[in-house]
C-alpha cells in the first residue's frame, strides 16, 4: 500500500507486517524517515515534523539522514550517484514530480539537463529500490557511479553484520561480525556475480534465529557490485550498493539516453534471521523465480560419469540407469559439441560433434523422453576456446586489450557480448539448436572471470562491465519467449552467478561444484539465508569423493544432504551395484513424496552444521519434513533432540515413518528424537498434522 501526505512531500510504503517512509524537505532534500515495523502516515507525518539533530561545523547536517545521497555540497558520506559533465561534477538537484504506477513511487529530480528518478515499490514485506538517470540536455553525461539505493538503519548500538563469503567449492559460507566504525565494502570485480561473496547483507544486534530485528538487503545483478555497509561518526548505519565495483566510470549518457539500475532489495523483519529468510524465499517465488509453483524435477547430469569421453551410446545406457531409479530429467553435459574432447577445444561451436553424435542430438533425446524423462544440455555460451572455428572466423569478438598479454584462464576467453554482431550470433546458434531437439533443459555455464575486459575501437569501453550482463539477460529473455518448454539453470563454476537478477530468468542455479554431503552442510545453510530451496540444485556424487577429499560416506547422507534443495544425481551409475541402484531408487521416491513440502515450504534451521547435529525443517500446510544429519557423535553422549518450528502447539502430528503421534506442544518444546548415532548418519522424518478427534 502506498499513502501521500496531504502536503505531497511524505511518502509511506506499507507491507503485511513492515512499512517504510520518506519526507521531502522544503529545501528538495529528501529524508529518511522510517524502516521497520508498520506506522500510520500520521506516525511518517510526525517524524518528518522533527528537526535534524545538531551538528558540529565539521560535519554535515544531512549525512545518515538522506534517502539517496549524491556527490557535492555539504555531505560527506559515500555519494550514492557520481555524474560528470564537461562544466562539472556532481549534482545539485531540484524536486521535479512525483508518480505513481499500481504499487510504484516515483520522485524524480531535475539538475540542469540530468533527470534522477528513484523507484519504490513495496512486494510483501520486501521495498524493491531501483533509479533511473536520463540526460534531457545537449551534451553527453558522464556517469561514474551510479548505486541503486542507500539504506538507512535506525539508531541501535551493538550492530552486527552478517554476509557470505567463500571461494569456488566454498561458496556462501555464512560470517557474523561486530560492525565497526567506517566501512565494510564487498563486492566483486570479476564481471560477474563471484563465488567469493553473495550480493547480500544483513545487520542486526541480537537477533537470534527465531527472535530480534533483522535488516537484510539483496542486489539483483550479475555482473560486478558493490556493497558498502557504513558506520557513520554519530554511529548511524547506512548500506549503499549497486553496479560496478569502483567509480572509474559506469558508462556516458548521450543526449536523449537513459540508464536504469539494477534493483536493490531490503528487508526488514522482527522475527529473527529465520523469519527474514523465510520472508526472502516467499518473496523470491511469488515475485522473482519463473514458474515458481511448479515443482523442479530430480535429474541425473553424466559430467562426473563421463566428464569429456562422451558417446550417443554410453549416454543411453547412463539414461537407462538413471530412468530406472526414477530419474526425471537426464542432463549430457560438456563434450558434446565440436572439437569438445578436452577443455581446450571447441567452445564457441555450438553443434554436436558427428563423430560422437552422427544423428544429432535428437536420437539421444528422444530415446531418453522414450525411457520417461526430460532431456537438458550443458552450454557455456559467452566463452570461446582460441582452438574453435568462432574464434579462427571471429578472433576480434573476444574482450582484449591490443597490446596486452591475454589471460586465459580454462584455456578460453571471454566473448564480448556487449557486442550487436556477438549477440545475434549466439541467439542464432542458441535458437537453432533448441530448435533441433527436443530439448527440455539447458544448464547455462560460466567458468572464468573477466580479466583482459577491453573493447578495441570503443569510445567509452567501460560500458563493457554492465552491457554484457544486460546483453546476457536479454539473450535468455528471448530464448525463453522462443522455447517456452525450456527451463534454465544459472552455473559459474558452482555458485560463481546466484543473484536475484539471473534468479529472474532461471529456475534453479548451481550453488557449488562442492557435491562432498558434508561440506554442503554449511554452503546451504549459508544459501538458504537468502534464497529458497527451491532453486538450490544438490546432487548426490559418488563415494569416496572423488573430486575434493577422497571422503567416504553413505548413499543415505549423501541423499539426506542433497535432498534440501533440488535432488539430482552426479555419480557414475555404470559403476553402482544393484544394491546400491535399488537404495536410490527408494530415496528419489521418498524424495517425489516430500518435493513440494521442500521445494514450496516454509523453512526452520532448527540446528546449524557445527560438527555435531544440524537439521532443517520444512513446513508447507498441514506437512511437516525434518532432514537431520549427524557429522560425528562424540564421547558416547546421545545426541540431543530436535525442538521442532512452525507447528500447531494444540495439534498432534503423525509420524509418516513410525505411525506414532505426537503432540505440537511436546514436538515445539521437548523435541523430537532422531535415533541417529555414529559418525555421518542422517535421517528424514515425515509428519502429518492429524484432523481433530
Amino acid at each position: 500500500m502506498l499513502e501521500t501526505a496531504d502536503d505531497g512531500r511524505t511518502w509511506l510504503l506499507t507491507g503485511p507486517r513492515s512499512g517504510y517512509a520518506v519526507h521531502l524537505t522544503e529545501r528538495d532534500e529528501l529524508l529518511h524517515l522510517h524502516w521497520g515495523p508498520r506506522i500510520a502516515l500520521a506516525d511518517a507525518e510526525a517524524l518528518a515534523a522533527r528537526p535534524l539533530p545538531g551538528y558540529w561545523p565539521f560535519e554535515s547536517p544531512l549525512d545518515g539522514h538522506e534517502e539517496y545521497p549524491v556527490e557535492g555540497g555539504p555531505r560527506f558520506v559515500r555519494p550514492a550517484l557520481s555524474v560528470r559533465s564537461a562544466e562539472r561534477r556532481g549534482t545539485e538537484w531540484a524536486f521535479e514530480a512525483q508518480e505513481t504506477e499500481g504499487d510504484e513511487l516515483r520522485l524524480a529530480f531535475r539538475d540542469g539537463g540530468l533527470t534522477v528518478t528513484l523507484h519504490y515499490r513495496m512486494r510483501g514485506d520486501v521495498v524493491e529500490r531501483w533509479v533511473t538517470l536520463h540526460n534531457r540536455g545537449p551534451a553527453p553525461l558522464e556517469v561514474l557511479r551510479a548505486d541503486s539505493a542507500t539504506w538507512t538503519l535506525p539508531d541501535r548500538e551493538g550492530r552486527r553484520l552478517s554476509q557470505l563469503h567463500g571461494r569456488w567449492a566454498a561458496e556462501s559460507r555464512l560470517v557474523r561480525s561486530g560492525l565497526t566504525y567506517g566501512e565494510k565494502v564487498i563486492g566483486s570485480r570479476r564481471g560477474h556475480t563471484g563465488h567469493q561473496h553473495l550480493p547480500w547483507v544483513a545487520v542486526d544486534t541480537d537477533a537470534t534465529e527465531e527472535h530480534g530485528e533483522v535488516y537484510g538487503c539483496a542486489l539483483a545483478w550479475s555482473g560486478s557490485w558493490r556493497i558498502a555497509v557504513a558506520q557513520l561518526p554519530d554511529a548511524r548505519v547506512q548500506i549503499t550498493g549497486g553496479a560496478g565495483y569502483d567509480d572509474s566510470g559506469l558508462l556516458t549518457l548521450d543526449a536523449g539516453q537513459s540508464y536504469t539500475t539494477p534493483v536493490f532489495a531490503g528487508l526488514w523483519s522482527d522475527a529473527g534471521f529465520g523469519g527474514a529468510s523465510r520472508a526472502w524465499h516467499a518473496y523470491q517465488r511469488q515475485y522473482v523465480i519463473p514458474d515458481a509453483d511448479r515443482d523442479r524435477p530430480v535429474l541425473y547430469n553424466s559430467w562426473e560419469a563421463t566428464e569429456f569421453d562422451i558417446s550417443e551410446e554410453q549416454q543411453a545406457a547412463l539414461a537407462r540407469r538413471a530412468a530406472a531409479i526414477g530419474v526425471e530429467l537426464f542432463v549430457v553435459d560438456d563434450g558434446w559439441f565440436g572439437a569438445r574432447t578436452s577443455d581446450r577445444a571447441g567452445l564457441g561451436d555450438w553443434t554436436p560433434n558427428p563423430d560422437r553424435f552422427p544423428g544429432g542430438l535428437k536420437p539421444l533425446a528422444d530415446y531418453v523422453h522414450a525411457l520417461g524423462m526430460q532431456f537438458g544440455i550443458w552450454v557455456e555460451p559467452e566463452m570461446v576456446n582460441p582452438d574453435s572455428d568462432l574464434y579462427r572466423a571471429h578472433p576480434d569478438w573476444v574482450q582484449h586489450q591490443p597490446g596486452r598479454r591475454r589471460t586465459e584462464f580454462r584455456n578460453q576467453l571471454v566473448l564480448n557480448l556487449a557486442r550487436q554482431d556477438v549477440q545475434e550470433y549466439l541467439w542464432e546458434r542458441l535458437d537453432q539448436l533448441l530448435s533441433s531437439a527436443p530439448v527440455d533443459y539447458v544448464k547455462w555455464d560460466f567458468n572464468r572471470c573477466f580479466t583482459d575486459a577491453g573493447w578495441p575501437g570503443e569510445r567509452y569501453p567501460q560500458r563493457l562491465w554492465t552491457d554484457h550482463v544486460h546483453a546476457l539477460y536479454a539473450l535468455v529473455d528471448r530464448l525463453r519467449a522462443a522455447h517456452p518448454q525450456v527451463a534454465f539453470e544459472s552455473c559459474s563454476g558452482g555458485g560463481g552467478r546466484v543473484d536475484l537478477g539471473i534468479m529472474a530468468r532461471t529456475d534453479q542455479v548451481w550453488a557449488s561444484d562442492n557435491t562432498d554431503p558434508l561440506d554442503r552442510l554449511a554452503i546451504q545453510h549459508g544459501f538458504s539465508q537468502i534464497h529458497p530451496a527451491r532453486v538450490m540444485a544438490a546432487w548426490v556424487t559418488d563415494s569416496p569423493n572423488t573430486q575434493l577429499n577422497g571422503r567416504v560416506s553413505s548413499l543415505r547422507f549423501r541423499f539426506v544432504s542433497a535432498m534440501a534443495g533440488v535432488l539430482g544425481v552426479g555419480g557414475d551409475l555404470a559403476e553402482w551395484t544393484e544394491e546400491e541402484l535399488a537404495e536410490a531408487r527408494d530415496w528419489v521416491a521418498l524424495y517425489k513424496e516430500i518435493r513440494p513440502v521442500v521445494q514450496r515450504g516454509d523453512l526452520y534451521r532448527l540446528l546449524p552444521p557445527r560438527g555435531g547435529l544440524s537439521a532443517v525443517q520444512y513446513v508447507l500446510g498441514d506437512e511437516t519434513v525434518v532432514l537431520a544429519l549427524l557429522q560425528a557423535q562424540h564421547h558416547g553422549e546421545p545426541v540431543p533432540a530436535l525442538r521442532l518450528r512452525g507447528l500447531d502447539p494444540a495439534a498432534s502430528y503423525e509420524c509418516r515413518e513410525t505411525g506414532e503421534i505426537h503432540r505440537g506442544a511436546i514436538l515445539l518444546h521437548h523435541g523430537l528424537r532422531t535415533g541417529l548415532s555414529g559418525d555421518l548418519d542422517a535421517t528424514v522424518v515425515r509428519l502429518r498434522r492429524t484432523p481433530p478427534a
